[in-house]
């Protein structure tokens, strides 16, 4: 399996107990997902292979994960630093409106008054909204704000965002 076909959950940050129990640092807003969690894919250093998941539960802010051949705390030790990934179809459920970021990089951002502005190329976590980053053959890199009043659709299946900048965002006007 490519990794660059699966989305990161969590990351392995150490052992717990003698068993072979792993604790990892979930890399998602909905670290819920790990409850009824049956298999997974391990990415260790580039290399990923399906392990199936025996046990989740929450400890403090990370998540106690059992794996399927994983005995002891030497077993374990092993693969501290891999990821646990999964396919896209397997992540969890958004509400209507909302999307993750490996969804939106790489649409069209279409503006209503100045046609087809580029790839959207990266989303910025700035803490107040996301900010989207898109690479314009036009424009150069233009900075759109994920705001409702900026946003107008996304069509995931097209692979299009219709966007309406607001006035000062493109360095032409």
């Amino acid at each position: 399996m490519d990794p660059n076909e699966l989305v990161t959950i969590g990351r392995i940050a150490g052992t717990h107990g003698y068993k072979g129990t792993v604790k990892v640092v979930p890399l998602t807003d909905f670290p819920e997902r790990f409850q009824g969690l049956q298999q997974v894919y391990l990415n260790q250093a580039g290399v990923v292979r399906p392990v199936t998941v025996e046990s989740a539960v929450p400890h403090n802010k990370m998540i106690l994960v059992n794996l399927r051949g994983v005995e002891s705390k030497e077993d374990a030790h092993a693969f501290r630093g891999a990821l646990l990934m999964v396919e896209e179809k397997d992540v969890y459920p958004l509400p209507e409106g909302v999307y993750y970021h490996f969804q939106l990089v790489g649409l069209q951002v279409i503006d209503s008054q100045h046609g087809l502005l580029g790839e959207l190329a990266e989303v910025l976590e700035t803490g107040a909204n996301d900010v989207y980053l898109v690479r314009s053959p036009e424009y150069g890199e233009i900075l759109i704000p994920a705001i409702s009043e900026v946003i107008q659709s996304v069509d995931l299946e097209q692979g299009v965002m219709q966007v309406t900048l607001l006035p000062g965002l493109l360095d032409r006007e």
